[in-house]
């Protein structure tokens, strides 16, 4: 069981919510701290007795004063398209000068030798993964795969109406887990010795193709869900018409989607199943829950 302060950053977010959540059923509030830009949005923590510091990645004297007396923080990578290289460099520099022993990373999964490039995050991903090798630190990277949670975004959201629409490779397989298992493997190697100086692949026990996406839909939902395979223009405007958002969401999408198509999670390791101590939760057993699957 883990000894020192205990910091996670990201708390406003999904996973860094998730995994605070699960360290306060085994760690005394007065052991973990947070870092978040806006301490409003988690005042529930500091009510729970957890201290709450207003930081930001940007601001290296923030890090610095919040990592203070700190022993490992969970780190969660920011955002694409935020300058994740300067945000992360900082991280690790103030962590560093701060006396941090341990830093756990939430790294993206990758294929060795791959030649495909996740659009502004394998490039600071790699950046992170040998800056911490070089800290002198101990580390701990959490390569993740998809989330079952927003995968559907990945074909347009309506999957039972438009079906499986992908570009190229549809039959590659890939592993995706949920955040629940996730921020539960994130706890065991910041509470459990053993961990330090290791990388981990997070992908779930069973990897599908895209094809079969469309074929356990059909069973589950008890409806006919086609797979079509579409070129990556289609697939781009597709998005765009029928997703709207930001101008570059479907071209994001498509660069995750060409990662998927191209093997980088298609292995299934058991790291996280060994890390959390039982299967994680499937693709089938994950949406089989839902009524329909959310947009």
């Amino acid at each position: 069981m883990a000894s020192g302060k205990i910091l996670v950053t990201g708390s406003g977010g999904l996973l860094g919510g998730l995994t605070i959540d699960l360290l306060l059923e085994k760690v005394s509030p007065e052991k973990l701290a947070v870092i978040t830009r806006d301490p409003s949005k988690v005042k529930r923590l500091v009510d729970q007795g957890v201290s709450v510091h207003k930081a930001d990645y940007f601001d290296y004297d923030s890090l610095l004063s919040a990592f203070q007396g700190v022993d490992k923080i969970m780190f969660i990578g920011a955002h694409a398209f935020t300058d994740r290289i300067k945000q992360h460099f900082n991280v690790i520099t103030a962590a560093r000068q701060a006396g941090v022993k341990h830093v756990v990373y939430t790294s993206i999964q990758r294929r060795e030798g791959s030649g495909v490039v996740l659009w502004d995050i394998t490039e600071s991903d790699t950046f992170t993964e040998q800056a911490l090798r070089a800290s002198g630190m101990a580390y701990t990277i959490m390569m993740q795969p998809a989330f079952l949670e927003t995968f559907h975004t990945y074909f347009g959201g309506e999957m039972l109406e438009d079906g499986v629409r992908m570009p190229f490779g549809k039959d590659r397989k890939t592993a995706p887990v949920t955040r629940d298992d996730l921020a539960a493997a994130n706890v065991t190697v910041l509470t459990q010795p053993g961990h330090e100086n290791k990388t981990y692949k997070l992908s779930g026990d069973e990897a599908f193709s895209f094809s079969q996406v469309a074929e356990i839909l059909s069973e589950i939902k008890n409806t006919k869900v086609p797979s079509q395979e579409v070129s990556e223009e289609e697939y781009v405007n597709w998005h765009g018409l029928k997703k709207g958002g930001p101008p570059l969401l479907p071209q994001f999408r498509l660069s995750w989607v060409k990662t998927m198509t191209n093997g980088d999670f298609e292995e299934t390791t058991g790291d996280l199943e060994r890390l959390i101590g039982r299967k994680p939760t499937s693709f089938r057993e994950y949406y089989g829950k839902l009524s329909y699957p959310p947009s």
